[in-house]
């Protein structure tokens, strides 16, 4: 039987909603019953992230490990948290509870593996905080980050997607601070926001795209039937054992 995904959303609401999406559209089924059992609590209220690793504001990791705890007692089997920034809080949280917690950055970071350098569009909070040059440094790839100007126009698109704002002038300026990456070496763009794959179309690119959206999505799949496909492959030795 596959495992329960437990979604600790809402960070932006957006986001939550095309994380949902791009995790059914990545499960293997053709009914209804072949899909996973998702529970999501979308909490918008959870402090900003930002403001807390930049500013000393007020810090979002009781709300986080409140509604991860809520999540657990629902029913769920691990946890995703598709919100890059909220992954500065991710050992707070999984101290907090008893179930597995996915790391969106180990799931782009596997794709990531041959590149030696990737261009990286998150909010400043997250390249402040160093949580790709972490997980990508550890395998060898160097992380290409915007110039001040840059990652100025990376946080108003996010801030406008946040608002509804998903129009021609906010995919301008990702588009902008994209090019500024390629040109400084990046061989690929990881969208280390989940905001920023709203606004950007992979098919304009020449360079490979790694939404970390739907990285997380595969993970999350793969983390829901892992159980059941090993018992799949243990029914089948046993009968082909008979």
């Amino acid at each position: 039987m596959a495992r329960t995904v437990g979604v600790l959303g809402g960070m932006g609401p957006r986001a939550t909603a095309d994380f949902f999406q791009k995790l059914i559209d990545r499960t293997p089924a053709a009914r209804d019953q072949d899909h996973l059992r998702v529970i999501i609590d979308s909490n918008p209220q959870i402090p900003d992230r930002s403001r807390c690793i930049l500013e000393g504001g007020e810090d979002p990791t009781p709300a986080l490990v409140a509604t991860a705890r809520n999540l657990e007692r629902a029913g769920a089997d691990f946890l995703v948290i598709p919100c890059n920034t909220a992954h500065h809080f991710l050992e707070a949280i999984r101290r907090a509870v008893r179930i597995p917690v996915l790391d969106i950055t180990e799931a782009v970071a596997r794709r990531a593996e041959g590149f030696s350098a990737v261009g990286l569009l998150a909010t400043r909070a997250t390249v402040a905080a160093g949580l790709y040059q972490k997980a990508l440094g550890r395998r060898g790839c160097r992380v290409v980050v915007p110039s001040p100007k840059a990652q100025e126009l990376v946080d108003r698109a996010i801030f406008a997607v946040k608002a509804g704002d998903l129009g021609s002038q906010v995919r301008g300026w990702v588009r902008e601070a994209a090019r500024e990456l390629l040109a400084e070496g990046a061989q690929a763009l990881v969208l280390g926001c989940t905001e920023i794959p709203l606004v950007v179309d992979p098919q304009e690119w020449s360079v490979p795209v790694l939404d970390s959206t739907a990285l997380l999505a595969e993970a999350a799949v793969e983390e829901a039937l892992r159980e059941e496909r090993t018992a799949g492959m243990g029914a089948a030795a046993a009968a082909f054992g008979d």
